[in-house]
């Protein structure tokens, strides 16, 4: 029997139907008999004990520029929904917190994907400290003594926003780097969040690996190479992805976290590996799952709705 599927998300209209994972899953999600509403975070609401939002019926197709058909605009109750789909991208700020919030109301009667409860207490950058023997020396602090003293230690290393995305303000800050105290400014200047920084890992020149887990096991993964000139790989600043394949290293680091994001509700994961070390584990919004599919003809929108399905028919 076909589901009846939320996709809570940013505005659809920008969206490159070649890459974007959400409409990925959404042309899965028809394929298999399942139909879809969207609507995007602004117009989630609580009202009176009911989690409501203003959206719209969709029907998606591979068609560039002409992708999508939106029904008439009209209200629903979340609550009487098979999946609501929580894939809007970060920044990871209060708004996106109080999405969580308001969607924790109506799962699991409603299976949110991913569990936002976890979502809310797993962004990317704070689950790797649950894994530390896996992931490089890694500092989160906003006092600059102590982000300059991990700098003094490490001497090579990247500094970043805790809670951006897409590979936004992310700096690389060499032994003969002079901008750490300027850097430091601005960064507080405009947030009241802390820094993350990791030891600079020189294997990122050959690529930052993103490996897709569905329920905690590991479908495939794709390579993603900075530009000439860049130190960020990620696709939305110019990264290359490539096919790739899974090493016994990468194997070990999926075994090692795949239980507790099986347990923790998290269906669809992407983890990002630089060499041989782990350093995100992306929950909110991931990525990658068109890129791995013309690589290796691995579906993993396919995997992604049968662990869903199999989780509704319990």
């Amino acid at each position: 029997m076909g589901l009846k599927v939320a996709l809570q998300m940013d505005p659809i209209g920008p969206v490159n139907i070649d890459a974007d994972s959400t409409f990925r899953i959404g042309i899965e999600a028809q394929l298999r008999g399942h139909s879809l509403f969207y609507y995007t975070p602004d117009r989630l609401a609580y009202r009176e004990g009911r989690i409501v939002a203003r959206g719209w019926p969709i029907e998606l197709r591979r068609e560039k520029g002409n992708f999508f058909t939106l029904g008439a605009e009209t209200e629903v109750d979340l609550g009487t929904f098979d999946v609501v789909w929580l894939r809007q991208d970060p920044p990871f700020d209060m708004g996106y917190i109080t999405t969580t919030h308001l969607l924790e109301r109506i799962h699991p009667k409603t299976l949110v994907v991913n569990d936002p409860f976890w979502v809310r207490n797993f962004p990317e950058k704070l689950l790797v400290l649950d894994f530390p023997t896996l992931t490089p020396p890694t500092l989160v602090a906003r006092d600059l003594a102590t982000i300059r003293a991990f700098k003094h230690e490490h001497g090579d290393i990247i500094l970043k926003p805790l809670y951006g995305n897409g590979g936004a303000g992310v700096f690389r800050l060499d032994p003969n780097d002079r901008n750490l105290a300027s850097l430091h400014e601005l960064f507080t200047g405009i947030s009241r969040e802390p820094l993350i920084a990791q030891k600079y890992v020189p294997d990122v020149v050959r690529g930052d690996k993103r490996i897709i887990l569905v329920d905690g096991e590991p479908v495939g993964a794709i390579n993603r190479v900075p530009a000439e000139g860049e130190t960020r790989s990620n696709m939305h600043v110019g990264g290359r992805p490539e096919k790739v394949g899974l090493t016994e290293r990468d194997l070990e680091i999926c075994a090692a976290i795949g239980p507790t994001l099986r347990e923790k509700g998290q269906i669809f994961v992407g983890i990002d590996v630089i060499g041989n070390w782990l350093t995100e584990i992306n929950v909110t919004s991931p990525t990658g799952i068109q890129e791995l599919e013309r690589f290796d003809g691995t579906n993993a929108a396919e995997r992604i709705w049968q662990a869903i399905e199999a989780r509704r028919a319990v």
